[in-house]
């Protein structure tokens, strides 16, 4: 059991990882479902986002490892952050493809959310620089803005169907 306890980083951090990933499942599906037609600048959007998330489970992995030590957890901070910059892209592609009266815009509006989640990543990071236990309560206390898909994208599609 002893040896099982020592492992609490490592599974703090997946639960943490988990979410997020399920955070932007969600909202990655709720987002294509705006889309009218996918075309090439849309889906080199997509493959960015993807990158940054295929690399949370390797920061994950080294943060936990490292049990939350600072550069490890900056750089997962790094990651967090160039996820939502790779969301904002591909929405912005979207938007940008469906013109002035983009169903996407309308839902999404200014993304006040979006900036704020930005904003702190960029906070924790160089935070978790001198103090890994703050960024990491930053990390975590973003997720739940979004652990519910975004409800203005749920109400523009419920008025559609």
């Amino acid at each position: 059991m002893p040896a099982l306890f020592s492992l609490w980083p490592v599974l703090l951090t997946y639960v943490l990882s988990f979410v997020y990933i399920g955070i932007y499942g969600n909202n990655h599906h709720h987002m294509l479902h705006m889309t009218t037609r996918v075309n090439g600048k849309i889906l080199w959007a997509n493959l960015h986002l993807l990158f940054w998330l295929s690399l949370i489970p390797f920061t994950t992995g080294w943060m936990g490892e490292n049990h939350f030590t600072p550069i490890p957890t900056a750089i997962y901070g790094v990651d967090l952050l160039l996820c939502g910059v790779a969301y904002a892209i591909l929405s912005g592609a979207i938007m940008d493809d469906q013109g002035a009266h983009s169903k996407l815009r309308a839902a999404v509006g200014k993304d006040v959310k979006g900036k704020m989640s930005a904003l702190l990543y960029a906070l924790a990071i160089p935070l978790a620089l001198f103090h890994a236990w703050m960024a990491i309560a930053i990390f975590a206390g973003v997720a739940p803005m979004w652990l519910v898909p975004d409800r203005r994208i749920e109400e523009r599609l419920d008025k559609h169907t």
